[in-house]
């Protein structure tokens, strides 16, 4: 991988994304999806449409384009100050989940379903990582804007991730996948009547909506599938964590629970990884402190630990 293409490339791009931010008196992500579509088709203007051909002459693979969106994400997300549950998942996690997918399964060809695919960074880091297996990427996403931001990015990457605009927690008619995903948007649920059929809809409150897309996701997964979650450290004792955990008993087994660094924090909430199997319980679940992303060493030895216990 070019970094110095890769600079180039984020240099082209954030210039018409910046003069499409003028031109249009819009804001940066939706500017970033405008300049998408004149990538693919025509420019509104000679400077932009100049840039679109230098930066076809760059030649980007889709992991290079994946780091250029990754940096264009990153800054649009400081610019607009995006609420916690719409910042991106960081690369660094998305390997992590690469290298759990590769060793959850053997399987050459998967299915996959994300709940809150957000900007769609995520999905990017899975099909531009897991080149050896053929991927059937869905994502689930409500937000209008971040649909039509992660679609744009597919269609220049020429990844084939599908977005659905779809309210996950509302029940959907689709195939079983092999693996659940989703980075949980943290927060209460606001239909207190649709929360209700939940079994972990809480009869007295508003209910936390990543209790109610966990419970629903499973819903859309293969018996013996692996689900994984980045969510709350304390998600199996906060409050409503009892419905949580009298919904687990029945129908998922806790195959993992990997502590993320601090530095990985939202909205003054710690975060794991928890990976859980739609299947009976079981052996008792591998329980990993990550303190670093960027430690090849700590990663090094959470990854030799994983494997030893997971297989």
């Amino acid at each position: 991988m070019n970094m110095e293409k890769i600079e180039s490339a984020f240099g082209l791009l954030l210039a018409n994304v910046q003069q499409l931010e003028t031109h249009l008196a819009t804001h940066f992500y939706d500017a970033l999806i405008e300049q998408n579509v004149s990538y693919i088709g025509k420019a509104v203007s000679d400077d932009l449409q100049h840039r679109n051909e230098q930066l076809r002459e760059l030649q980007l693979t889709k992991l290079e384009w994946q780091k250029v969106y990754q940096f264009a994400l990153v800054k649009g997300a400081k610019e607009m100050h995006l609420q916690a549950n719409h910042q991106l998942t960081p690369d660094a996690i998305g390997y992590i989940i690469n290298f759990m997918i590769e060793t959850l399964t053997s399987a050459t060809s998967l299915s996959i379903l994300e709940l809150g695919s957000g900007t769609g960074n995520l999905a990017e880091t899975l099909l531009t990582g897991l080149q050896d297996k053929e991927l059937t990427y869905t994502g689930f996403e409500v937000d209008d804007l971040m649909i039509d931001l992660s679609a744009s990015i597919a269609d220049v990457m020429q990844t084939s991730a599908q977005f659905l605009q779809i309210d996950a927690v509302r029940p959907q008619v689709i195939d079983p996948v092999d693996i659940l995903l989703s980075d949980l948007p943290v927060g209460y649920y606001p239909d207190d009547e649709i929360a209700k059929r939940s079994a972990v809809g809480s009869q007295l409150e508003h209910t936390y909506a990543h209790h109610l897309l966990m419970v629903q996701g499973f819903k859309y997964l293969k018996t013996g599938g692996y689900a994984i979650f980045v969510a709350p450290s304390d998600l199996l004792s906060s409050p409503q964590a009892d419905l949580l955990k009298k919904w687990l008993q029945d129908y998922a087994r806790v195959a993992a629970v990997i502590t993320l660094p601090e530095d990985i924090v939202t909205e003054n909430n710690s975060k794991a990884i928890f990976v859980l199997q739609k299947s009976a319980q079981g052996k008792v679940p591998f329980i990993f402190p990550l303190t670093s992303l960027t430690n090849p060493k700590i990663v090094q030895t959470f990854m030799t630990q994983f494997l030893q216990n997971m297989i």
